[in-house]
């Protein structure tokens, strides 16, 4: 079945953190530089990690019986629920999931926050890889932790994991728990088995906790396969919680559901007791609702928008490598975000972002957010349609002829 995602949908009244706000200063303000009605003035947003495409009808369908049931008290998960779950785990990864080590949370970014505080003392070491999403930073640092950074090195075209630098840190840094990106936001790799085997070997003979964050972990791009952190060996991932969602998979983001797989009885036990201890106990019942839907049907749509997104991904570096050769994409293995290396510029940070945001008209997210490491990149948000797709990249031509002009 044909699925439109050539249709630029109007998001105006519908409170979309992407279309109508811009963040300043750490605060998403209402804003309307984004209304069609300015015609090519208009600002063209590509930041936050969003689709611009509607969601799977079944998952519309489902929404909308349960809606229409006018009931909207408490809920809680359900036999059904965790079996959607299990099976989704079972069919796309290959990994047979206990539905007793399901943990649903109100969202990947709040339990990363209930994990350092669970898991970790004041001051303690967290360990991450720059440059990377910048929420794991804010995880650690709002928690009054230290960041321990074990940072991935850029070889040509392709990123590594440095493994020498990670058993410095993990050795001689008081680290007592990694966030892993499996597979990497913005970098876009896939690790592969060996890559996950060393890290996992090195955190468990250090013994740290290692939060797999696996969010991305549907849409992977032909010719790549994802292998998750809960397949490597069980002796070496007891000490593992994956974190996983359809919040990115099928733009469910705002309705705040996730879930945590966590096979060590006493971890659960622990995180189960923190959620408590945070509040933030109760589940979305529409959240519920569309993920079930989701997993028990939106197989097809999913399969559908990875091809349409690669495509996005093809034109996006066949394009600057044809008329923008100053710039650089990195190749992509995942998601639907793209990094684009702009050093070849000369800019600097605030000059880059005038750039795009003032010149080209284009709200990107300026790499310098990941870490100093992506200072001199942009992510771009390749989840839309081709039409703003072009329109975005013939602004990004036009700035940069400009701007070396």
């Amino acid at each position: 079945m044909a699925i439109d995602f050539d249709t630029e949908w109007d998001h105006r009244g519908l409170s979309s953190l992407k279309w109508e706000f811009i963040v300043r200063d750490g605060e998403p303000e209402p804003w309307e530089g984004t209304d069609p009605e300015l015609g090519d003035d208009r600002v063209i947003p590509m930041w936050v990690a969003d689709m611009d495409f509607r969601v799977a009808e079944p998952i519309i369908a489902a929404l909308r019986r349960r809606v229409e049931s006018g009931i909207y008290g408490y809920a809680g998960k359900t036999s059904g629920y965790l079996c959607a779950v299990a099976d989704w785990i079972q069919r796309r990864y290959g990994w047979a999931v206990d539905q007793d080590w399901i943990v649903p949370t109100v969202g990947i970014v709040p339990a990363l926050h209930m994990i350092v505080r669970q898991f970790t003392e004041p001051g303690a070491g967290v360990l991450i890889q720059r440059p990377v999403y910048h929420p794991f930073s804010y995880a650690i640092v709002n928690n009054n932790r230290q960041v321990v950074c074990n940072s991935l090195r850029l070889n040509g075209d392709h990123y590594e994991m440095d493994f020498d630098d990670l058993e410095i840190k993990a050795k001689n840094s008081n680290v007592k728990l990694a966030i892993l990106c499996n597979p990497h936001n913005p970098v876009g790799r896939v690790w592969s088995e060996e890559e996950l085997s060393r890290f996992a070997d090195i955190c468990h003979r250090h013994e740290i906790l290692v939060v797999a964050d696996e969010i991305h972990g549907d849409l992977i791009l032909p010719g790549h396969q994802l292998t998750s952190y809960g397949l490597l060996d069980p002796e070496r991932t007891e000490n593992s919680i994956v974190c996983t969602a359809a919040s990115k998979t099928f733009n469910l983001a705002g309705l705040k559901t996730s879930n945590l797989i966590i096979r060590n009885e006493d971890l659960r036990a622990k995180m189960k007791g923190e959620i408590r201890a945070t509040g933030l106990w109760g589940l979305n019942p529409l959240g519920l609702v569309a993920t079930q839907a989701a997993y028990e049907a939106g197989e097809p749509w999913l399969e559908e928008v990875i091809q349409y997104i690669a495509k996005n991904h093809a034109y996006l570096a066949s394009y600057i490598g044809e008329h923008i050769p100053q710039l650089r994409v990195i190749p992509a293995e995942a998601t639907y975000l793209a990094w684009v290396d702009c050093r070849n510029l000369g800019l600097d940070e605030n000059a880059l972002s005038h750039l795009m945001m003032e010149n080209a008209r284009l709200y990107l997210d300026d790499g310098s957010i990941f870490g100093p490491e992506g200072s001199g990149f942009f992510r771009i948000n390749l989840a839309c349609p081709r039409s703003l797709l072009e329109q975005a990249l013939g602004r990004i031509r036009q700035a940069v002829e400009h701007a070396l002009s």
